[in-house]
């Protein structure tokens, strides 16, 4: 299992994540994309995430629908939907992510499609 640490900043091609909080069932972070990049469009098995946009307005694709998102807006993604940030802007744009789940290791993301050239 590849759980996160609480207050590590983990540094990825599009960005940063910080876990504020990680107890039995779920998890909080925060999660920085950088101008102009995304996250993989991926999916979970084990967990749904509730997010909400505290910067910036960013394209958040769920299923087969992608909305442009300001700040105090709240988007569901269910278990096993896909779903994907895309920060179109010139400043960074920030989402608070609470995962609920029974398993919430980094290592249940199923990764469709990746700029960035991770394992698909």
């Amino acid at each position: 299992m590849s759980l996160n640490e609480i207050g590590k900043i983990y540094h990825r091609p599009w960005g940063i994540y910080i876990t504020l909080a990680l107890e039995d069932g779920y998890q909080v972070k925060i999660i920085t994309v950088n101008p102009n990049q995304q996250l993989s469009l991926q999916k979970h098995f084990k967990r749904e995430e509730y997010w909400t946009v505290v910067k910036g307005e960013p394209t958040i694709r769920v299923g087969d629908i992608s909305k442009n998102y300001k700040v105090g807006d709240s988007i569901f993604i269910p278990l096993e939907a896909l779903h994907r940030i895309e920060n179109r802007a010139i400043q960074p744009a920030q989402i608070i992510e609470v995962q609920i789940g029974n398993y919430l290791g980094e290592d249940d993301i199923v990764r469709i499609e990746d700029i960035y050239g991770r394992n698909i």
